[in-house]
């Protein structure tokens, strides 16, 4: 087992953490994830998964690691996914 933390963009609430728990953990052998909504970390424990593919999920949700490329289109998909999130939950 594995535990990465990523940093990522346009974090701002339970809403959008709860949106990426739910996600992330579709994931094949990603076995549990949190979200330090305060640090902007989503922390990752996972037995052999493909970090590239998570990350690439956090994107397209609208988060992006910090350090890559945060668009006009990333910070529309990260609200909606906020919004998501929030109905969810």
């Amino acid at each position: 087992m594995t535990t990465t933390a990523i940093q990522i963009e346009n974090l701002k609430c339970g809403g959008c953490a709860a949106t990426i728990k739910k996600e992330i953990l579709t994931i094949e052998n990603v076995k549990e994830v949190s979200v330090n909504v305060d640090k902007s970390l989503v922390i990752i424990t996972q037995e052999n998964a493909d970090l590239g593919v998570i990350k690439e999920k956090l994107s397209k949700l609208g988060y992006p690691e910090v350090g890559h490329k945060n668009t006009i289109v990333h910070k529309a998909k990260s609200f909606v996914s906020c919004a998501i999130g929030k109905m969810d939950g």
